[in-house]
């Protein structure tokens, strides 16, 4: 397909669709990375949750499943300081969900496995040479990118606002992903922390387009062929879809989190902290509605994952998703089972035709 009618992605990348899936930690796999890429996209490999040793065969399942190219995706917080005090309130907060599911709430359960990117993971980078690596939360120290960019790597990042992507572009990116309040999972913000005041895709990505000289990558409520099409009338050269990608069969997405997908209305998600104590937008659920969905409680990033694990896994255990992250973007509503690869193709087409 070469009527795109911007190219600007697709040469750097060296894809053939400007359809970049989003990582999703957690539901990404490598098998549905490998689909995206077969049918011509960027495939995305979820790391951040992940250790170096947890890594390194899953990059060598996608190095095996295509010759394409591909994306590792990694996270660039700051690990929080420990605040005992604000942990310890966070926990009697849920005392009561303990006590109702029979769970002992003074039992301190281990933190979770969110790594920043670090020497460790830039030795995987460079051993692995992938052709797009992709930060979430800023970027890493200027020695680790230098590397980075060493290995070959074209380097992309999330912006919420304006700012932060002229922040990325001074420090040498190759592409902005233009992140919209829209999409789901964790926000990408990371110069500053005010929810009220970030940015719709619709009014986000021609202002980043108009601010920096790199291609933009829309990202935020894109599920089907009408928002590529928007989005390239906005000024982007790339979408970034993740929600869409939710239904399809190669992901590792739970019985219960397919069916809050499957029944989200489009004012069914909300932006919230208590799952991991960073702004993320999911489907409403009880845990929510309980305590949220921005519990002042709650520890920050990464750790208010910790207390609220036992909760999680015991709702699981019966089915249910009342105490699990259920990531979703505001499209939810738009999405469509089927394999990876024939949901690829299928948004190109539909996006060709609406640009002719």
């Amino acid at each position: 397909m070469s009527q795109w009618p911007d190219r600007r992605i697709l040469d750097l990348f060296g894809i053939e669709l400007p359809i970049l899936q989003a990582p999703m930690a957690g539901p990404g796999t490598p098998e549905l990375a490998i689909a995206v890429c077969e049918a011509g996209g960027l495939g995305s490999l979820p790391c951040a949750q992940l250790s170096v040793e947890q890594a390194q065969p899953a990059v060598e399942t996608l190095r095996r499943g295509t010759a394409r190219p591909i994306n590792l995706n990694f996270f660039c917080h700051t690990p929080p300081a420990a605040d005992p005090a604000r942990e310890r309130a966070w926990r009697e907060r849920l005392a009561p969900y303990y006590q109702e599911f029979g769970l002992d709430p003074t039992a301190v359960p281990p933190g979770a496995a969110r790594q920043p990117f670090d020497e460790r993971y830039c030795a995987l980078v460079e051993a692995c040479r992938p052709e797009v690596v992709s930060f979430h939360f800023g970027l890493p120290a200027a020695p680790l990118l230098a590397r980075v960019k060493a290995a070959g790597a074209r380097v992309i990042a999330s912006a919420t606002t304006v700012a932060e992507a002229r922040w990325l572009q001074a420090r040498g990116v190759d592409a902005v992903i233009a992140m919209g309040l829209e999409a789901g999972g964790h926000r990408g913000n990371f110069l500053g922390e005010d929810m009220a005041r970030q940015v719709g895709s619709f009014a986000l990505v021609p202002q980043i387009a108009d601010a920096v000289r790199l291609p933009v990558i829309a990202a935020g409520g894109i599920a089907d062929g009408r928002g590529i099409a928007a989005a390239f009338a906005l000024g982007a050269a790339a979408v970034q879809i993740g929600t869409a990608y939710l239904f399809c069969p190669e992901t590792r997405t739970p019985p219960w989190h397919r069916q809050a997908l499957k029944d989200a209305a489009d004012d069914d998600t909300v932006v919230t902290n208590i799952f991991t104590g960073r702004p993320a937008r999911g489907i409403l659920n009880r845990a929510i509605r309980e305590l949220g969905p921005m519990a002042v409680e709650a520890p920050p990033f990464p750790t208010a994952a910790a207390a609220l694990a036992p909760l999680k896994a015991w709702s699981e255990a019966a089915g249910s998703g009342d105490f699990s992250n259920l990531w979703s973007g505001q499209a939810a509503r738009l999405g469509r089972e089927m394999p990876a690869a024939a949901l690829t193709r299928l948004l190109a087409e539909e996006a060709l035709a609406r640009m002719k």
